[in-house]
This record gives C-alpha cells, sequence and structure tokens, in this order.
C-alpha cells in the first residue's frame, strides 16, 4: 500500500491498496465500514479499482485515512474490520490527530488462545494494558462498558497461554445488584455461578472452547470473593471484579493474598455499588491508601471509552450530569500509575 503527499485544502486525498479482495473487506458488506467512517468524520468516501477518496475538511479526511490504512492493517494480519473495529480505529484516530503522520497503526493487542487475538478499542485501554504488563497491582476504574473485566481476563489468557504464570483466579463479591434472591438450588459451584457469569462470559470469548478444560483441570478457578481468606496466590493472574461492592476489609483481605510470581488487577465502578451505605467503601478506601505506592497502577476509563452499544455511553454520560457517578482524586487521570 503507497500513500501519496497529502493535498492542497479542498482536494481529494486518494490511496492506493494493492489487494483488491482485501480492499472488499475494507468497505464492509453493502460499504457499511465505509458509511459509518463517513458519518462519524462527516467526510465522503468513493473507491474505484484499488483506489479510495476522501473528500472533507483537512482534518476529517486526514483523520478518515488513518483509520483506513489501520482497517487494511487489520486485514492484512488476518483480522476482521466490522463495526467495532472501525470504531475503535477512529477513537485512535481521535487522540493522536496531532500526529497522525508517524501513527504506526500498531493498535495494541495480545494473543489469547491459538488463532485469538484481542486488541484495545481506545486509548485508554491500550494504556490499561500497558499497565498490566508493567504493575504487579492495576486498579480497572470507570463505568459499565468500557471493557474493564473483559480486557482483565484477556491479558490473564494471555499470560496462561505465554506460560508466565500458572493459573488465572478470577473473583467477585457475591452480592445481587438490590435484589435479593433466596436461596439457590444446587452444590455450592451452582449457588456461585450466576454471580460469576460475567467471568465465564469474558474466558470464553477471549479463550474458546479450551476454557471448559481449563476450569476442570484447575488452570483456571472462578471463586467467590468469601473463599479467599487464607489463601496465598503464587504464580498466578488474580482478577477481582465488582469490586465497589468490597467492604474494606474484604478489599484489604483480597489484595493481602498476592503471592510469589503473580499479578492482580481490581475492576470496579464506584457509582454502581451495592453495599447498604451505597459507597464504594472499600474501593474508595483503597485507592486512597495506595496512592502512590510502587508497583501499584490505576486505569481510569470514561464514557468516551464505552464499547458496548453507542446508548450505554449516553446513558453513562446522563447519570454523570446528575451528579451520581463517584469522582476520584485529581490523581487517577486515566492511565496514571502509582510511583
Amino acid at each position: 500500500m503507497s500513500v501519496p503527499a497529502k493535498p492542497r485544502r479542498g482536494e481529494q486525498l486518494t490511496l492506493e491498496f494493492s489487494d483488491n479482495a482485501l480492499l472488499a473487506a475494507l468497505g464492509g458488506a453493502g460499504l457499511r465500514n465505509f458509511v459509518r467512517i463517513e458519518q462519524l468524520l462527516d467526510v465522503r468516501i468513493a473507491s474505484r479499482g484499488n483506489l479510495v477518496a476522501v473528500e472533507g475538511a483537512n482534518g476529517a479526511r486526514d483523520k478518515a485515512a488513518a483509520v483506513l490504512r489501520a482497517l487494511y492493517a487489520r486485514l492484512e494480519a488476518g483480522e476482521n474490520a466490522g463495526p467495532a473495529e472501525v470504531d475503535a480505529e477512529i477513537r485512535f484516530a481521535a487522540h493522536e490527530e496531532d500526529n497522525l503522520a508517524a501513527r504506526d497503526f500498531g493498535v495494541p493487542s495480545i494473543r489469547t488462545a491459538q488463532g485469538r487475538v484481542t486488541r484495545a478499542r481506545s486509548p485508554a485501554q491500550a494504556a490499561y494494558l500497558d499497565l498490566m504488563r508493567t504493575h504487579p497491582l492495576v486498579f480497572g476504574i470507570g463505568p459499565a462498558g468500557t471493557g474493564k473485566t473483559y480486557l482483565a481476563a484477556a491479558f490473564g489468557a494471555h499470560l496462561l497461554l505465554e506460560r508466565k504464570v500458572e493459573r488465572l483466579v478470577l473473583s467477585r463479591p457475591a452480592m445481587e445488584a438490590g435484589e435479593r434472591l433466596g436461596f439457590l438450588p444446587g452444590d455450592i459451584k451452582e449457588k456461585i455461578d450466576p454471580y460469576l457469569r460475567p467471568l465465564y462470559d469474558a474466558l470464553f470469548d477471549t479463550i474458546g472452547d479450551k476454557t471448559a478444560r481449563m476450569l476442570e483441570t484447575g488452570t483456571i478457578e472462578v471463586a467467590p470473593l468469601a473463599f479467599m481468606r487464607g489463601r496465598t496466590l503464587a504464580r498466578a493472574f488474580v482478577i477481582l471484579d465488582e469490586s465497589q461492592n468490597c467492604t474494606s476489609a474484604q478489599m484489604k483481605m483480597f489484595l493481602t493474598r498476592l503471592g510469589e510470581d503473580s499479578r492482580m488487577v481490581v475492576t470496579g465502578d464506584p457509582s454502581q455499588s451495592d453495599l447498604p451505605s451505597g459507597r464504594a467503601e472499600g474501593l474508595n478506601e483503597a485507592l486512597r491508601i495506595l496512592s502512590g505506592v510502587e508497583g501499584v497502577a490505576v486505569a481510569q476509563f470514561s464514557e468516551k471509552d464505552v464499547v458496548r452499544h453507542p446508548l450505554v455511553g449516553r446513558i453513562v454520560r446522563a447519570y454523570d450530569s446528575e451528579g451520581n457517578a463517584a469522582v476520584l482524586p485529581p490523581r487517577y487521570r486515566k492511565g496514571e500509575a502509582g510511583k
């Protein structure tokens, strides 16, 4: 693929792609990818042969070109280029608009199983992955739909695949979201499964069919927080999900389970605590006490990082405008690490 020099203002920018089959996939079924880029960046895109012409204001045109090149690079690597990938590349282009010419189109990615790759879909997610690579304890804080739990599970699967840890341990408080379900039937596994379903979903999506076998052999362990007391988790990648529902005592107990050659990720949304007080006591206290502690990092997400349905981002924004979201201290900006 070759890209000519930038045209003067008001002219088209023409991109040339060497593989017509990949170019067809770049446009998507019914050219839906091109249409989405046009709608979100206010440009016009036309293709003919192996050429794609982008027309629009200089800034928008350059962003659209960057998105198209990045999507084509994904296709060359054997990956998909659908609506979710389009949205992800637009986020990165918007974040790097001052340095598009120097961009290498290498969105941070991790291998989670044979033939499976998980990529960051926003700059905040990319920072989150970097922090998990470099810090033994990482807090992922932000609203629903930002990929906190999914990326943590994916990174744990990546470490298993690379044999950098021997097991993956996932936990969360067994607490209903404002409901009382009463006694659940079955053995202990059947009783706790409903609470841990989001973790199972993330695992099956990132690892695939091998997940069931890993659960049977104990390579992947999913357990409620109440079962963690007295344990030392060595050579493991440990995830605590929904940590906004932890009391102060529970949070301290969990954090002190960290053993030799292990890493830990704690995810939560302080605005959605189901504790009787309605406040994320354990999570907020841990963030305050561990501020500046070496080896501890905090990745902060916002509604701009929501990767679920676009409406989810607007819902989070609406609630935030009413002052319902917890406000973190200034030092917990997106991707800031404790030093």
